[in-house]
């Protein structure tokens, strides 16, 4: 810091290494920001029209764990104070979840609009799991890898059908087994603005490799699952009552859970809301749970 011009001049050079050093603290600020970005997933890349496929392989449960796949709830939804609330579900360890709870208040009110505002934070249901990069034309450096996928229910239906074969002369087919399984052709289009699976298919049953040794190798390049069921990807319900009332625009000393005597206006969309919004990460909008979802909460009232 200079006190005096003099004391700028002779201090010149010395500034030049002090802004170089301070640029290249605020790089660094940068990649960790992008390094919160989980590397290990695959994302299925659409065209602008919200077209995209790619060939991927299902693969069984890694090293120490028993099912090849974890399920996973969350909410993600803007409130009336324009902030976001993207949280993990409590529900995910069968936990009470504040906004579940708020969410059957609003269903059980019998006020139409508070069903509305409830089917607008509705959980939403995510899989995880295994998968081998059979081919991915948008970026061919993901073929022969193994990543993590995250699904939604559309994708696993197509699994369970795969297992439990809705006709008699149908063969069920293990799709997570590497010698009898089956790669999955996924293929996504843009139909009345969401992503839609239908054409997606398994192809024949097949062995991945012939190869055991690579089979192996494939295997023991698995990540673990269970991680994601850990309590520590989970705010306590404290912390999540506490994040719902600030988006909700509650004091903390309103009780959230309380029945509301009027009915609720759902948040409006603005324009800085569908700014954040198309910054979100790629999701499937079709993996909700739907109304079953509010039928169950009505009978929990």
């Amino acid at each position: 810091m200079a006190n005096s011009f003099a004391d700028l001049k002779k201090s010149r050079n010395k500034d030049l290494e002090k802004l170089t050093s301070e640029i290249s603290k605020l790089t660094d600020k940068e990649s960790t920001k992008k390094s919160y970005e989980d590397l290990r997933f695959w994302k299925p890349v659409v065209d602008k029209a919200g077209n995209g496929m790619a060939t991927i392989r299902f693969l069984p449960a890694p090293a120490g764990e028993d099912v090849p796949w974890v399920q996973v709830f969350s909410h993600s939804f803007q409130g009336p104070t324009g902030k976001w609330y993207i949280e993990n579900s409590l529900t995910t360890m069968n936990k009470k979840d504040p906004v579940s709870e708020h969410n059957s208040v609003l269903w059980n009110s019998g006020i139409e609009s508070n069903k509305e505002v409830a089917r607008k934070q509705k959980r939403k249901l995510n899989y995880i799991a295994n998968v081998y990069v059979v081919k991915d034309p948008a970026n061919p450096d993901n073929d022969g890898k193994v990543f993590l996928f995250k699904f939604g229910k559309k994708i696993f239906e197509k699994l369970n059908d795969l297992m439990n074969p809705e006709f008699e002369d149908e063969t069920p087919v293990n799709p997570f087994d590497l010698w009898e399984g089956a790669n999955f052709k996924l293929k996504i289009r843009k139909v009345e603005g969401y992503q839609n699976y239908d054409k997606s298919e398994f192809e024949s049953p097949a062995p991945l490799s012939q190869d055991d040794d690579d089979l192996e190798r494939i295997w023991k390049s698995e990540y673990g699952l269970n991680e994601f069921l850990s309590e520590s990807n989970f705010k306590s319900y404290d912390e999540l009552k506490a994040k719902l009332n600030s988006v909700l625009g509650l004091d903390a000393s309103d009780d959230v859970i309380e029945k509301p005597s009027q009915p609720i206006t759902a948040p409006q969309r603005t324009e800085k809301a569908k700014t954040v919004e198309s910054s979100k990460p790629w999701v499937d909008d079709s993996d909700d749970e739907g109304l079953s979802y509010f039928e169950k909460l009505a009978e929990e009232d």
